[in-house]
C-alpha cells in the first residue's frame, strides 16, 4: 500500500498537535500548521524539495510573527491584587474615632478595627480615609 505524501504530512501534522495539547506549549501548533501547509503543497504536486521548504517557511513565520505578539499581550496584562493587597490604597468611611490608639472603619464592607499612621492625628466619624497597609486584622488610615 503506497500512502501519499499529503497524507504523511497530515499524520505529522496530528502528531505534532498531540504535544500542544498535552504541553501546552503554542510553538507545537505552529509547527503543525507548518505541516498542514507542507500537505497542501504536496497535494498541489509540490516535489519534496518544495514541500520541506514550505513546511519550514510557514513554521519559521508563525514562530517569527506570533511569539512577540503572545508575550506582548502576556505582559500588558493588569496585576490582579487579592486579599490584603487588594485593600491597600482603597478608601473607608471612619465609624468610631480613629487615632493612633485605635478606631472602627468601614472598609470593603466590612467593619474593621483601624489606627491613624500619624500618632498627632485622628479621623471622626464620617470622614473618608485612606488605607496605607493592613497590619494584621488592623488598618493603618490616613
Amino acid at each position: 500500500m503506497d500512502i501519499d505524501a499529503w497524507v504523511w504530512w497530515l499524520i505529522g501534522a496530528v502528531g505534532l498537535g498531540i504535544p500542544l495539547v498535552v504541553t501546552a506549549m503554542p510553538e507545537f501548533g505552529m509547527l503543525s500548521a507548518g505541516a498542514v501547509a507542507g500537505a497542501v503543497t504536496a497535494g498541489l504536486g509540490g516535489g519534496m524539495v518544495a514541500q520541506v521548504l514550505v513546511f519550514a517557511a510557514v513554521s519559521v513565520a508563525l514562530i517569527a510573527v506570533v511569539r512577540p505578539i503572545a508575550a506582548r499581550h502576556r505582559s500588558d496584562r493588569p496585576e490582579h491584587r487579592t486579599g490584603v493587597d487588594a485593600l491597600r490604597g482603597r478608601q473607608a468611611v471612619v465609624l468610631e474615632r480613629v487615632d493612633a490608639s485605635g478606631g472602627r472603619i468601614k472598609l470593603a464592607g466590612e467593619v474593621w478595627s483601624a489606627r491613624s499612621l500619624d500618632t498627632g492625628q485622628s479621623f471622626e466619624p464620617g470622614q473618608q480615609v485612606d488605607v496605607v497597609e493592613i497590619d494584621g486584622a488592623t488598618a493603618v488610615v490616613m
